[in-house]
């Protein structure tokens, strides 16, 4: 039985259409249980419509459609759960359909297609025999449509895409937001790093060529990072230096040559070596070695297109438009002339990747993970990308635009006038002063920031240099982008988390497999266990700092008190290590402890006898105390930091950390969040740090409030029962005191 559940779905799931995967599932289904028919329904615009028979008319498919409100289709569909009837007819349920032809049928069995918890479709089985299915063939067909129910969506919206006229939205996961408005501009046409191999006749000449194309592709490497080490970006810039490292003649440039001088064309030698190293990447178990057929790939493409194509600009819209591809890689992106691309949008991706990284650097909005972005042609289609919520659509309707353009005007007017009181402080309008801080990671746009309005850098996540280098950077490297940080800040405060690293934001050099990433070796916890990394890191920091007393060094994913005394021990030796080199001359900086995981919210009494400070992670604290992966889509909708149970741990925290003279603040995006900020300053929370976009909209906001007003708020919404209704609390009361162009 298993072997054929194996056979069918593989089958189904090979399919390159939705009409073909649903004959081969109807046709392999009924052999399966040696039935007489089987057919499958779909769900569309709250109509079961039949989509594939085999045992009933074929003339009625696409014309049979029933609410889920009527017949014994509609019931499984309706209570979710298998219909399974040895004589249908006599149900009172039983809906007769001519066209159909299903007279001769009496035993009827249809289990629900459920995808994520809404009903796709309704597959069905029938007999003329008056008998009820047994308990195993229901399993069967149970566990058949559950298999299928991801394949089957997928493929209904991908027949959607390619047949609808109107509009289309897709969703992806946001990487940089904002909203653009342009035409589709899908990105292919790459050189093929697969070349015959041809033989030469004239090596020198070869040779010439050869290192004259490695020549220019080392050249244009150097123009790109030069461009972002001017805007003092030296972390993107240094994506850049690891391609030229790989162009030198101790790495894949030498073999190239070689290559060459062993009788092929320069063209046949890139190919060759290129794949040669590709195959043996790809080859090994090690994730890290296998994502370095992608840099090995990349590198070859711009050296045959120095040879082949060395004059053709690349990527030349006529107009600003949308960047949709696969992928994008890092230099891709930087190529592309920034005032011609309004947004990008691609079918794979992480929120971690550089291009993403580089994305957030330029201000472009971008949407990742979009999947069948690529299965129909966009190509100069209009789009809009709604990077913010997560939604690209493609060919909109006038009307949409219009709406979409006075979106974006109405938006950036809304930014001015957030922004025309950024310079002043953040007071309620009784007088409580908040601090807000700015969350960054990379250097570009942080000085412009700071100027703004922001307080300080309230998390400085020095994992984002990390993620940048091909290795782990040194100690001066290190010391060098810590001091740009603080002397960005000027003479306000610095918090710089140590690295925050693990399974599910592995570093590409140092590659971490785990089944449950989040419970892993990630923080804190990896830091430990490599003190000669540890002990770099925290030197760097407190070299960085020097005299002053701006720098503060905040430690993740802490779970136990042993790794903070741990901790304080390996930043007592890194300390008096320096004084003795340095004649003394450095301050030892405020120490604190991410409160991200919830055994630590019980163990604040002893936290606070061994550090100074307490910054609030919303995120992983939400995900910890609700046991949900925000990662997971197929649980993501369980993750929500409105929880009454998540408000109740925040205020907890607060209320002990003033009880033990701990001083604290919130760095998660809830504290970037308008109904988010408000919460946690009814709490009596005065310091939140937030991503650059949310500073001047949180500073207006709470510019408009009492705290009295939003200790009553707090006190309904601690006494709720869920989420939703928390909401509709935040959302009257923003109606009532006049705040909801604020937050929308």
């Amino acid at each position: 039985m298993l072997n054929t559940l194996r056979d069918i779905t593989q089958a189904v799931a090979a399919a390159n259409s939705l009409d073909v995967a649903l004959d081969l599932l109807v046709v392999q289904t009924k052999q399966a249980m040696a039935t007489q028919c089987c057919s499958v329904y779909l769900l569309e615009q709250k109509q079961l419509v039949l989509w594939a028979t085999e045992g009933l008319q074929r003339s009625a498919i696409g014309h049979v459609k029933m609410p889920l409100s009527q017949g014994l289709v509609g019931l499984a569909a309706e209570r979710e759960e298998a219909i399974n009837l040895a004589d249908a007819r006599v149900h009172p349920r039983f809906k007769l359909f001519p066209e159909v032809e299903e007279e001769e049928y009496r035993a009827f069995l249809a289990v629900p297609i459920i995808y994520q918890k809404m009903v796709v479709g309704v597959i069905v089985v029938q007999q003329p025999d008056a008998r009820q299915f047994s308990e195993g063939e229901e399993a069967f067909l149970m566990t058949l449509a559950a298999q299928l129910a991801v394949v089957i969506r997928s493929l209904k919206n991908r027949a959607a895409i390619t047949n609808v006229q109107d509009k289309v939205v897709f969703s992806g996961t946001t990487a940089s937001s904002g909203i653009a408005i342009a035409k589709g501009f899908v990105l292919g046409g790459a050189i093929s790093l697969e070349q015959a191999d041809l033989a030469c006749e004239d090596i020198a000449y070869e040779t010439q060529r050869i290192k004259l194309a490695i020549n220019r592709s080392r050249d244009r490497l150097n123009t790109l990072s030069q461009r972002f080490e001017h805007d003092q970006a030296d972390d993107v810039a240094s994506i850049f230096s690891a391609f030229k490292m790989l162009l030198d003649d101790s790495s894949l440039g030498g073999e190239y040559v070689r290559e060459v001088t062993g009788g092929w064309r320069a063209e046949s030698a890139v190919s060759r070596v290129s794949i040669r190293y590709i195959e043996q990447f790809l080859a090994m178990d090690d994730p890290y070695l296998k994502e370095r057929a992608s840099d090995i790939r990349e590198l070859g493409q711009k050296v045959l297109r120095q040879l082949i194509e060395p004059d053709r600009l690349e990527l030349e819209p006529d107009t600003p438009v949308i960047l949709v591809a696969k992928e994008v890689d890092a230099t891709m992106l930087a190529e592309f002339p920034r005032h011609k691309l309004a947004g990008i949008v691609t079918k794979l991706g992480g929120v971690n990747a550089h291009a993403a990284i580089l994305a957030r650097a330029l201000g472009v909005p971008a949407l990742i993970g979009v999947e069948q972005v690529l299965d129909t042609n966009i190509d100069n289609k209009l789009l809009v990308l709604n990077a913010t919520r997560g939604q690209l659509l493609v060919s909109p309707s006038p009307t949409v635009v219009d709406e979409y353009r006075v979106l974006i005007n109405a938006d950036v007017e809304k930014q001015k006038r957030f922004s025309a009181e950024l310079c002043l402080p953040a007071k309620t309008l009784d007088g409580r002063r908040i601090h807000l801080y700015l969350n960054a990671g990379l250097l570009s746009g942080m000085e412009s920031n700071i100027a703004d309005g922001a307080d300080g850098i309230g998390l400085y996540r020095t994992e984002i240099p990390f993620m940048l280098h091909q290795r782990f950077p040194s100690e001066a490297e290190q010391i060098k982008v810590y001091q740009q940080v603080l002397n960005v800040a000027g003479t306000r405060p610095v918090v710089m988390r140590t690295l925050d690293v693990g399974g599910d934001k592995p570093l590409p050099y140092f590659p971490i497999k785990e089944d449950n990433p989040f419970l892993g070796w990630r923080g804190i916890r990896l830091s430990l266990d490599h003190p000669e990394l540890f002990l770099v890191q925290l030197r760097a920091m407190l070299q960085a700092g020097g005299s002053g007393k701006q720098l503060q060094i905040l430690l993740p994913m802490v779970s136990n008190l042993d790794e903070i005394d741990q901790t304080l021990e390996y930043l007592d030796q890194a300390y008096e290590e320096l004084n003795v080199e340095l004649a003394g001359v450095l301050t030892r900086p405020k120490i604190g402890v991410m409160l991200e995981v919830p055994a630590l919210l019980y163990q604040l009494a002893d936290v606070a006898k061994r550090v100074d400070f307490v910054s609030v992670g919303s995120n992983d604290l939400t995900q910890y105390l609700l046991a949900v992966d925000r990662n997971n889509p197929s649980v993501s909708s369980l993750f929500d930091s409105y929880h009454p149970g998540i408000l109740r741990a925040l205020k907890r925290a607060l209320d002990e950390c003033q009880q033990y003279k701990l001083d604290v603040s919130v760095c998660g995006e809830l504290a970037g969040e308008p109904y988010g900020a408000l919460l946690l300053v009814a709490m009596g929370y005065t310091k939140l740090s937030m991503n650059q976009a949310s500073l001047a909209r949180i500073n207006y906001l709470l510019r408009r409030v009492s705290c009295r007003h939003l200790n009553l708020l707090l006190e309904r919404c601690l006494a709720v029962s869920n989420a939703t209704q928390v909401r509709q609390l935040l959302q009257t009361f923003t109606v009532q005191h006049q705040l909801e162009d604020i937050l929308h």
